[in-house]
């Protein structure tokens, strides 16, 4: 085993999200806060990174269709089940003006989640991605990890919203 993948056990999750994102070039995040997203909101806050926490999600689709237009790159960290709360913003006017927006978003719903009101977003998150043509990877463990900064450029170079679901498996 080589020191690289050694080194990559012994951090946490949340530090190679972070890192991720600081690779991929992004300026400013905007979140919605959730309990699985905890550790990475604290990176972010220790990191330095211009962190804009907004009330709503489709406060932060605002936001960052702002931040695009000044040349900036940004990320919205949220629940999947805020991405009912995002779509008319997403798609009247990211997806319409083709403002870059990468979404990141903690999967609720699915195995072992103990709140039952997530299940319905937790199912229909994927779909409604689908739908709207937005391409999406899905990070359920560390190895897939390395997927996301990649995936972040992708969105700016394209001009297109992306996202990425963070499964609870990672965390275990």
């Amino acid at each position: 085993m080589n020191n690289d993948h050694k080194k990559h056990n012994n951090v946490s999750p949340d530090f190679l999200i972070v890192e991720s994102m600081k690779r991929a070039g992004v300026d400013i995040i905007c979140s919605v806060p959730c309990n699985l997203l905890a550790g990475i909101l604290a990176e972010i806050d220790r990191r330095g990174f211009t962190h804009i926490r907004v009330c709503r999600e489709e406060e932060g689709v605002g936001i960052a269709a702002g931040a695009a237009l000044a040349g900036k790159r940004s990320l919205l960290l949220m629940q999947n089940s805020g991405l009912g709360n995002s779509l008319n913003a997403l798609v009247s006017l990211t997806a319409l003006y083709r403002l870059p927006l990468f979404l990141l978003m903690s999967r609720r719903g699915g195995s072992g989640e103990q709140i039952s009101a997530q299940m319905p977003m937790g199912c229909a998150a994927p779909r409604l991605l689908r739908t709207l043509g937005i391409e999406y990877c899905d990070i359920r463990e560390r190895n897939d990890i390395r997927l996301l900064a990649r995936t972040i450029r992708a969105a700016y170079a394209r001009r297109s919203i992306q996202a990425a679901f963070l499964w609870r498996e990672l965390w275990q």
